[in-house]
């Protein structure tokens, strides 16, 4: 199966959804290549940044599922990257 590289840019007003926001990535920790977060204090928000290597159909999953938490926005950015799975695994 082929996959894309993308990075999903995520900015959290509501602290509530972290929790929910937290579960999320981790039910999909397998495609997750790294993850930064930054806490702006000042403006009461915390930016967080995901890449990913997956199939089309899980990151758009994931955006999605992101994108419908409340006080948080998701982005997607894709690269021309492409690789197959190999065993389950992306291609890295």
């Amino acid at each position: 199966m082929e996959t894309r590289v993308a990075v999903i840019s995520i900015i959290v007003e509501n602290t509530e959804s972290a929790e929910r926001l937290n579960a999320i990535l981790h039910e999909y920790g397998e495609y997750i290549i790294g993850r930064m977060g930054l806490p702006y204090r000042a403006r009461g928000v915390n930016i967080i940044c995901v890449a990913v290597d997956a199939p089309q159909d899980i990151i758009s999953a994931l955006s999605g599922k992101i994108g419908r938490l409340p006080g948080v926005t998701g982005k997607t950015a894709y690269s021309n990257v492409k690789g197959m799975a190999e065993d389950g695994l992306q291609a890295r």
